[in-house]
């Protein structure tokens, strides 16, 4: 397994460790519902070095960015990121990304971990307008400090002014004395708080600085089993289980990350753009449990006579509203807020509603 700049410490704080993308990545410390509770209410740190990292850079760069993602990256200026997806010939997803304007002429796309490989490749073979591409992904770190205290304990650590970053931009400077630090007000909680990007040898500086800093506030480090929970009470997708190849962006509720701009030839346009004129038979919906259950990946959801009309792709036991909550996708008719559907658990059907997203207001 490979490892990340603070595997050590990982497991020397107690870990429970487990593989993740070819990563050995902490799952839990305190247990899960104590690290929700803390980026919550708190501020805790997330290890997210496990991420890929590719530079595209050169004249052409933006038309390489345009014809490969579903969004609009000419709307981007110097310091703003924006999220968006590679979609494929068939209209499904290779995988969601953010895409970062650092510079004129250089951006960074930052993907999932268990598809760096298979995106560089995508990347690669549809380079067809000679950008310039390198993949730093093993030479970059990357920690996500969220929570509503996450600004407060970082701005002891770097001059730059962090309530001067919007939400979706980011600034390089001087944190914790290193230097080119990506600060980055992004994230997966929903809680607020920032993204740091840095040279892997910076990481136990950063890392020591940071809890230093935040012990006043009690902060913590937390797991991926967290990030997990805390992601799905907001409604965010995660590739593997709510997106994939055969997912569309459009059946995804994701067609405000794709744009049909004027200029913009992008990967199975025609496609999505079929789609969204003309509606599609499944959407993905989000749903509470009504009756007492935790929802799973892969459970069959039925409607009221016992017919199977999807499938769960993501569901928990939600740590703040103590109710099981999931998304999944169903025929189109269910999707409607407020419908009744049935999650298939062994041999029961638990009544569900369909709600809209996030379920953590």
């Amino acid at each position: 397994m490979k490892s990340t700049p603070f595997t050590d410490v990982h497991m020397a704080l107690g870990a429970k460790m487990h593989e993740f993308a070819g990563y050995n990545m902490p799952i839990e410390y305190s247990g899960i519902l104590d690290e929700h509770l803390t980026v919550c209410k708190g501020v805790g740190v997330f290890d997210v070095s496990h991420m890929g990292e590719f530079w595209v850079k050169g004249p052409n760069a933006l038309a390489f960015i345009q014809k490969i993602t579903s969004n609009d990256a000419s709307k981007l200026t110097v310091g703003k990121a924006q999220y968006t997806c590679f979609p494929n010939e068939e209209g499904g997803i290779v995988d969601d990304l953010l895409v970062y304007y650092y510079e004129p002429e250089k951006y960074m796309l930052v993907v999932n971990a268990a598809n760096i490989e298979k995106d560089w490749n995508w990347c690669i073979s549809h380079n067809t307008v000679g950008a310039e591409l390198e993949n730093a992904s093993d030479h970059m770190g990357q920690l996500a400090i969220q929570g509503p205290k996450a600004t407060e304990v970082l701005q002891r650590l770097t001059p730059v002014d962090l309530s001067s970053i919007p939400y979706y931009s980011f600034v390089t400077g001087e944190f914790a004395g290193c230097k080119n630090v990506i600060i980055s007000n992004t994230g997966y909680t929903g809680a607020g708080g920032f993204e740091l990007y840095f040279y892997p040898e910076d990481g136990m500086k950063i890392w020591n600085a940071i809890f230093e800093a935040g012990a006043p506030e009690g902060i913590k480090p937390i797991g991926l089993g967290a990030r997990d929970t805390l992601r799905l009470e907001m409604g965010f997708c995660l590739y593997g289980n709510d997106l994939d190849d055969t997912t569309s962006p459009i059946e995804a509720g994701l067609g405000w990350i794709t744009k049909f701009a004027d200029g913009k030839d992008f990967t199975a346009r025609a496609f999505l753009e079929k789609q969204k004129a003309e509606g599609v038979d499944r959407k993905l919906c989000a749903f509470e449990l009504v009756d007492k259950g935790i929802p799973r990946h892969g459970y069959e959801i039925a409607n009221a006579d016992g017919s199977i009309i999807g499938v769960v792709t993501s569901g928990t036991m939600s740590p703040l509203m103590k109710k099981g909550i999931g998304m999944g996708y169903v025929v189109t008719p269910y999707t409607k807020i407020g419908s009744e559907i049935y999650i298939k658990v062994r041999n029961k059907s638990l009544k569900a509603i369909v709600v809209k997203p996030p379920f953590r207001k």
